[in-house]
């Protein structure tokens, strides 16, 4: 349990992985939408999202050339304080109100326009 608990933790002790976190609370996004909120390299995001998933806070689910990653439905207790943890302290950081912003945005949530096979990964920075 102790060790569970030290990979949960560890996940969850970086400011990026605790603002993907906060981004996908309302529900599933793509890779390449992650990507697009938080101007980020997909290979970043695709570090930080494995990290997550190792960690049980994330699940990821295929959906044809794509995959979708969400908060996890975690059966264990930890993960379920954690997760609640990172809602209460982050829920008024301006850089997850951006994120979020920025995640629903239209623009982001149209799949063929960030995933297409055109599509090119844009540097933002805030």
């Amino acid at each position: 349990m102790l060790k569970q608990a030290e990979r949960l933790l560890k996940a969850a002790a970086d400011r990026t992985r605790l603002r993907i976190l906060k981004m996908l609370e309302p529900g599933p996004l793509c890779v390449c939408q992650i990507v697009e909120a938080l101007g980020l390299s997909q290979s970043a995001v695709s570090r930080h999202l494995s990290i997550l998933c190792a960690a049980g806070l994330l699940e990821d689910e295929p959906r044809g050339k794509w995959t979708y990653y969400g908060i996890a439905r975690p059966t264990q207790e930890e993960a379920r304080r954690l997760l609640a943890l990172v809602r209460c302290c982050a829920g008024e950081d301006p850089d997850v109100d951006r994120d979020r912003a920025r995640a629903a945005s239209e623009k982001i949530r149209s799949l063929p326009s960030c995933c297409g096979p055109k599509a090119r990964v844009r540097r933002t920075r805030p």
